[in-house]
């Protein structure tokens, strides 16, 4: 007989002596539950085993006399309740076998497919994708009227949004610019690049950018990059107190530790790049990038003078004329935006950089 009817017939049975002995009723049940253990210890010496029907009597007992405790002697407590916690799981167990499909109904790979296609064709959320999949809750239309534009598929939104692509918060990237621009004011970057020259020789040249506006602080060139010489092209950078908190540069031996120790002498922080790593440092590497496609690919540089006075004049074009995307086409030292002359006017262009580049004001005609 299965431990369920048992302990249903034990519980029918308590019961029943509780209501014939109302009077007498915790005496009778105390005889009772010493009696059972009497029998099991009778079955089986010296250690006697319980089987389904003893299990079910004291499980039926604990639901229908409180004092249950005090009369039990051949198991503790903590068996009878164990065995509670086991039938309870049991019971629950075979419940849950018997149901066709347990848990959430699966969503079917064409309505996966479906989400997705979706949010990738209209850039849509878990909302407006859910909002679309969903039946018409309003009268019927007739066929030859206009589509509804509803699927009538049983999704709920949930499930939409853990089906729906991932993709970064609509303000990550705002709040990424704004780190930026908090700590642009602070960071400051050098590096140095190469000068091919008409005897086949090369240069050094080497700069020291601002992050800040990309103003570039200090710009010269070499034939010999030493130690001493960087460290007098950082004193001209920076011949007060410092603007800028930390300065970038690569592993180049020629920031040395005598370079890295001046620099914080200046109240610098020397911030090294990682080893083959040019984009911790790609303002600089930007800036190197413009130098080569907007002066050394036009010119023949012919010596070390030539090459200083070329990269004085883009210089002075880079950061008074040329307009950058970053700072919102503006210049590094700001341009004003010059109102078109009542009248006859005309667009002058003036050469920068020896003709190479232009900038273009308004002029009164004659």
């Amino acid at each position: 007989m299965a431990p369920r009817i048992l302990s249903f017939l034990m519980a029918t049975l308590f019961s029943l002596v509780r209501s014939l002995l109302a009077d007498k009723a915790e005496l009778a049940l105390e005889n009772l539950a010493l009696r059972q253990q009497v029998a099991a210890l009778k079955r089986e010496r010296p250690f006697p085993r319980l089987d389904d029907a003893d299990r079910a009597f004291w499980v039926a007992l604990t639901e229908k006399w409180s004092h249950w405790v005090n009369s039990l002697i051949l198991v503790t407590p903590d068996t009878v309740i164990r065995r509670q916690r086991e039938r309870f799981n049991k019971y629950w167990a075979a419940k849950s076998r018997t149901r066709k499909r347990p848990g959430r109904p699966t969503v079917s790979r064409q309505i996966r497919d479906l989400i997705h296609r979706m949010a990738r064709e209209n850039d849509w959320g878990a909302l407006r994708v859910h909002a679309e999949l969903l039946p018409s809750k309003g009268p019927e239309r007739p066929p030859s009227g206009p589509v509804e534009g509803k699927l009538g598929l049983d999704v709920s939104q949930a499930t939409v949004s853990r089906y729906l692509p991932k993709r970064p918060a609509p303000d990550k990237v705002e709040r990424w610019k704004k780190f930026l621009r908090n700590h642009l004011p602070d960071i400051a970057a050098m590096d140095f690049f190469t000068i091919p020259t008409a005897s086949f020789k090369l240069l050094y040249g080497f700069f020291v950018v601002h992050h800040d506006r990309r103003r570039i602080l200090h710009i010269n060139v070499t034939e010999n990059p030493t130690a001493p010489w960087v460290i007098q092209q950082l004193r001209e950078a920076f011949p007060g107190v410092p603007s800028a908190k930390h300065l970038i540069h690569d592993r180049d031996s020629k920031f040395s530790a005598a370079v890295r120790a001046w620099i914080k002498t200046l109240g610098l922080e020397s911030v090294q790049t990682a080893f083959r790593a040019p984009l911790q440092n790609a303002i600089a590497e930007r800036l190197v990038l413009s130098i080569r496609t907007e002066l050394l690919d036009h010119v023949v540089v012919f010596n070390e003078a030539h090459a200083r006075r070329l990269l004085v004049d883009w210089t002075r074009y880079y950061g008074e004329d040329r307009c950058h995307l970053s700072l919102d086409k503006d210049c590094p030292k700001p341009r004003p935006v010059q109102p078109r002359p009542p009248g006859n006017a005309e667009v002058i262009a003036f050469p920068r950089v020896g003709g190479i580049h232009h900038r273009y004001e308004w002029k009164q005609a004659a």
